[in-house]
């Protein structure tokens, strides 16, 4: 609920900028660090508040782990494989610090959050230095400080997550790309997810502060921005009176920036007021990722997804109605508890149905305290497989199609970069969130250029740019 939030002070803010300035006096303090990041586009940007205050307190980032003083691991639970490999990487670093004892390691975010982790990493990885949940990012040089002044571990875990923290500082991965967050957090619980519990309820931002960042950003010179949230469908629900999510996008729309996106946005909460969006306003990209998890209603009833196959497929028909050209990406799960043959076919009819341009595909994943964990009917993991398998094999199709839909045509496309192929080649991101390759000048890199799309690969779509526009 919006009573429970709690924003954090501009007293407090103060605090741990104190914390920033006395930790340069610090004797043997780390001179540089290195932030390993795991999951999704959230933790990316955490990852870039946390770079910001490190920055803040006199270190700069060094371009590999073994070359740090200080490695944070801002870490990921979403699925169980992803809990895996960062705890595998924090483990790898223990024989770097026999060889440079003086190296601190830190791990953060949503693993930290986890209930039990914390006292798990206190008992088996001895070696850490620091760890600390989501609802502490914002406390990151206090904690640190406490960990080199004392020399003693810092674990910082707290209980609930009700905290809204504006002003941090931010170290910005990309001058042109840049990432908003405006809101944290989810109030949907899905059977299989533990978002809710590691990230809390749904805050939304104010709109004048996101606004305020937006413009700070289109100052600069950024080309395209990404709204962030769990469900950023449902932003400022909590605020009594408060400004809904179309309107905010009409809103930043009217900032200058050129490019919109946002992530992720919940099949239950999808308006038509958004859909109209698409059709209506031209900064918005063309591109919808719309998760819908499994195409059989019996599997979206035990997930507590809280729509139907048919109204997933009412609103894709709306969406292609209002906007043709909008490209729509998924994500699936296939072996949740229960599935059966006819239940996976439903999602491979869907899949067909939708024609997506791309989908991100797991195996369910079993998460602790999560009610789908203590489901009967564990699928057999040789049959998972089986079913994953065809899945992807589906969607490559489906890919395939799309790109071969999209020769001929005209794709405004942001420049990220040299292509990694080829030297000569550049490479960015068309509205459709499809990575284009194309020959042209590197002065380019930054500027939004349009592109004739020549031909497609398995993943990229290839290109020509379009002289004299």
């Amino acid at each position: 609920m919006r009573d429970e939030l709690i924003r954090i002070t501009q007293e407090e803010l103060e605090a741990q900028k104190r914390f920033a300035r006395e930790f340069h006096s610090l004797p043997g303090r780390p001179r540089t660090y290195h932030i390993v990041t795991y999951g999704c586009q959230m933790n990316a940007h955490d990852s870039e508040k946390l770079a910001g205050m490190l920055e803040d307190m006199g270190m700069t980032a060094a371009p590999a782990r073994e070359e740090a003083d200080f490695v944070l691991h801002n870490t990921c639970c979403i699925r169980d494989n992803a809990e895996r490999k960062a705890l595998g990487n924090v483990t790898w670093l223990k024989e770097i610090k026999k060889e440079r004892p003086e190296m601190l390691i830190g791990v953060c975010g949503c693993m930290v959050q986890e209930p039990g982790m914390a006292e798990k990493i206190l008992h088996q990885y001895p070696f850490v230095d620091l760890a600390f949940g989501t609802g502490n990012i914002h406390r990151l040089p206090e904690l640190l400080y406490r960990a080199v002044d004392t020399r003693r571990r810092v674990v910082a875990v707290p209980e609930e997550q009700t905290v809204l923290a504006e002003g941090l500082p931010i170290r910005r991965e990309s001058p042109f790309q840049s990432y908003v967050t405006i809101m944290y957090g989810c109030n949907n619980f899905c059977s299989y997810c533990i978002v809710p519990y590691v990230r809390g309820r749904e805050r939304s931002r104010s709109a004048d502060d996101i606004l305020r960042e937006v413009e700070g950003l289109q100052a600069r010179g950024v080309q395209e921005i990404m709204l962030l949230g769990q469900n950023v469908n449902s932003y400022g629900n909590d605020m009594p009176g408060g400004v809904s999510f179309p309107e905010l996008l009409r809103r930043v729309s009217r900032t200058g920036i050129p490019r919109i996106r946002f992530m992720t946005s919940h099949p239950k909460d999808l308006s038509d007021e958004l859909i109209a969006e698409y059709a209506e306003n031209p900064v918005l990209c063309r591109h919808l990722h719309l998760p819908v998890q499994s195409g059989s209603n019996a599997i979206l009833s035990a997930m507590n997804r809280r729509y139907t196959r048919e109204a997933y497929l009412e609103k894709v028909e709306k969406i292609r109605r209002a906007a043709p050209d909008v490209g729509l990406t998924t994500d699936l799960i296939v072996a949740f508890p229960g599935e059966t043959d006819l239940d996976f076919e439903d999602t491979m009819d869907l899949v067909r149905q939708v024609g997506y341009d791309s989908a991100f595909t797991f195996i369910y994943s079993p998460r602790v305290n999560t009610r789908a964990a203590e489901m009967p009917g564990r699928i057999d993991p040789a049959l998972a497989t089986e079913r994953i398998e065809r899945l992807i094999a589906l969607q490559e199709e489906m890919t395939q199609k799309r790109f071969a839909e999209m020769i001929g045509k005209r794709e405004s496309v942001l420049v990220a970069g040299l292509s990694r192929r080829s030297e000569n080649q550049l490479t960015g991101k068309c509205s459709r969130n499809i990575s284009v390759n194309f020959p042209g000048d590197p002065a380019l890199i930054g500027k939004i250029v349009p592109v004739r799309i020549t031909g497609a690969g398995k993943t990229t779509l290839k290109g020509q740019i379009i002289e004299g526009e």
